[in-house]
């Protein structure tokens, strides 16, 4: 069998600055740098802080991933970048170390959409994705429903996304309203253990008989729980914060679970693939486990780690976009923050003018 390239995927959208590296969709090695602890303080991400961390930590990545696997930069048959969606400046530094790396190489380059790179993470715990599949991507910034073929030759059809806030974002809020600290979701996590579930009755959003059977809306939740722990602290009895965490869980769960399933059901699907930041919190996972067993419906959920942001997912879209055949970007290819999942390859055109690009590569 032909041996394809060393793929050095470099991922920088938001405050976690990772490589990875893949070849013939197996994971030679990756690691990861976080600014979370940075912008803790703040409640949330802060671009400019996000942005600087990522040109202090991308090279010592790099290097830390590629002396993981054993390798080094002549090793390195093609560089994949995500160049959307994110924050801005985060991206820029990615793609400009991406595009120096494969100009310095003479490689080919890859631009990557940054929520088709979780979905690919699944490959690299459990293989080829089945044809068809439906995921589901929840993280702090996207909630979506996808029927999704062939990844990287295929058009991927949305059959839902949110229409307000992301579950992550929920989690991110309300945390903040119950006392907990940044980041919500795993912060919520934690203080349900032990908490009743169905000590609070929150709604389920959009999951009434005449709604939209595939979108989302968390705003409403969101709003909910913070009105519940306001009259908590006014009643004057405390906040019962395991109760109130396990019970905003539960409904997150249970409504992203539940579409998740008739989505499958609706479309004679029997693989539901579960990725993003929020597929690692312990009850989505059970509640989803559960729910397809009992619909007979596989269920492909990566380790935790390969849910949240890393550069591994990407190397694994520049792998499977070259052993489909897929051209590679030019290496003026630019970054498209706010960047529709339509396909695996984004290639954003440059907008940048000629002196801005000669400063590039000098």
């Amino acid at each position: 069998m032909p041996v394809g390239p060393v793929v050095l995927g470099i991922e920088s959208s938001c405050d976690e600055t990772g490589a990875g590296l893949v070849r013939d969709g197996r994971l030679l090695g990756h690691a990861v740098s976080s600014s979370m602890d940075e912008h803790a303080r703040y409640g949330g991400v802060v671009p400019e802080i996000a942005a600087r961390a990522h040109v202090h930590a991308l090279a010592p990545v790099v290097r830390e991933a590629l002396a993981l696997a054993g390798l080094t930069m002549r090793d390195i048959g093609a560089v994949a970048v995500t160049t959307g969606p994110g924050l801005s400046g985060a991206l820029q530094v990615g793609v400009a170390a991406a595009k120096a790396l494969a100009y310095a190489r003479g490689v080919p380059l890859y631009g990557v959409h940054h929520l088709a790179g979780h979905v690919a993470a699944d490959t690299l715990e459990h293989g080829p994705l089945p044809d068809p599949c439906v995921a589901l991507i929840v993280s702090g910034g996207h909630t979506s429903l996808l029927l999704v073929r062939d990844l990287a030759r295929d058009p991927i059809v949305h059959l839902g996304d949110t229409l307000d806030d992301a579950a992550g974002e929920c989690f991110d809020k309300v945390a903040r309203v119950f006392g907990l600290p940044y980041p919500g979701g795993p912060a919520i996590d934690r203080a349900a253990r032990g908490g009743d579930p169905r000590a609070v009755a929150f709604p389920r959003p959009l999951t009434g008989p005449g709604d939209t059977p595939w979108a989302f809306s968390f705003s409403g939740l969101k709003t909910a729980a913070a009105r519940w722990a306001e009259r908590q602290r006014t009643g004057g009895a405390g906040l019962p914060l395991a109760d109130g965490a396990a019970s905003l869980q539960e409904a997150v769960a249970d409504v992203l679970t539940r579409k998740a399933v008739a989505a499958c059901r609706a479309h004679a699907v029997d693989t539901l693939v579960l990725v993003g930041g929020v597929a690692a919190n312990s009850r989505v996972r059970n509640l989803a486990g559960e729910r397809c067993a009992a619909a007979g419906i596989t269920l492909r959920v990566p380790p935790p780690w390969l849910c949240t942001d890393n550069g591994a997912m990407i190397a694994a879209v520049g792998d499977l976009l070259i052993r489909a055949g897929a051209a590679p970007a030019p290496l003026d290819v630019s970054v498209d923050p706010s960047a529709p999942l339509t396909s695996a390859a984004l290639r954003p055109a440059q907008r940048a003018t000629a002196r801005q690009r000669v400063a590039v590569f000098p």
